[in-house]
This record gives C-alpha cells, sequence and structure tokens, in this order.
C-alpha cells in the first residue's frame, strides 16, 4: 500500500469511525465479559458496556472522527446520546433475539455491535455530527419577490 493510500484512507471519515469503533467494540465487549463474570444479568451487562462504550466513541468522534470540536457540546452530545440510545435499543433487540436463539452471550453481542454499526455510522455523520447549520431546527426558507423585469 502506498503511503498516498495509507494517507486517504486515514483522511477518511469512515475510516477514522471504524477505528474509534474497534476501540469502542473492544471497550464494550471487555466491560461486558467482566460484568458477566459477577453475574450481572446479560441485557443489563450489555446496556452498561455499550454506554461506556458510546461514552468513549463520543469523544473520539468528536475530537479525531468528524473534528467538530468547536460545536456546541451540548447539542451535539444531546444527538449523539438520541443515536446511542437509539443504537443501543437495536443492540439490544439483536441481543435477545441471538441469546433467545441459542448463541453464546459473548459471540452474541459481538454480532450485535456489528449490525448496529452502519445505522449509527450514519446517524452520526448527517446528524449528530453534522454541521450545526443543518442539524439544527429546519429554518424557513427565504423567499425573494420577482424582479421587476419579470411581472
Amino acid at each position: 500500500m502506498s503511503l498516498g493510500i495509507a494517507r486517504r484512507v486515514l483522511e477518511s471519515e469512515f475510516a477514522r469511525f471504524c477505528a474509534v469503533g474497534a476501540s469502542g467494540y473492544a471497550i464494550n465487549l471487555a466491560v461486558y465479559a467482566a460484568l458477566l463474570a459477577t453475574g450481572l444479568h446479560y441485557l443489563a451487562a450489555a446496556a452498561i458496556s455499550f454506554l461506556t462504550a458510546a461514552g468513549s466513541n463520543y469523544v473520539l468522534n468528536r475530537v479525531w472522527t468528524f473534528r467538530t470540536g468547536g460545536v456546541a457540546v451540548l447539542g451535539q452530545s444531546a444527538r449523539a446520546l438520541t443515536v446511542s440510545a437509539l443504537s443501543l435499543g437495536a443492540n439490544q433487540l439483536f441481543l435477545l433475539v441471538f441469546v433467545t436463539g441459542g448463541a453464546g452471550h459473548l459471540a452474541a453481542q459481538a454480532t450485535a455491535i456489528v449490525l448496529v454499526t452502519p445505522f449509527s455510522f450514519t446517524a452520526n455523520k448527517l446528524w449528530a455530527f453534522a454541521d450545526s447549520r443543518l442539524a439544527s431546527e429546519p429554518q424557513p426558507a427565504r423567499v425573494t419577490a420577482p424582479a421587476a423585469d419579470d411581472r
């Protein structure tokens, strides 16, 4: 792989998102395994581990992936929390289906995370970490009167 190709990959938001996601994936599964080892119910363990990873991912995505460190934290973090909550709901649903179907807890969680990732990337890119002018409330369109020549 040439240096130019490697640079373009590292400059890609999706590649950075995946790198951040990989760290979140590792955090999620490590926390999940540790909580299961304490005897915590698998769905509670999944929620706690997911939110732990989501916090880490938020900081890294804000600073590195989408480079929106200059954007107001309150609105952006509320949007990111909404995306995380929706992702967590989908993750829990997949996890419940897989475990009920006989999959092991750790394998089910690993698979659920992978399945939720495309939604998470899209929602974070287009809404949570989008240009604040685009992610905020819709603004009325400007309408200008036709020029005198057009009448």
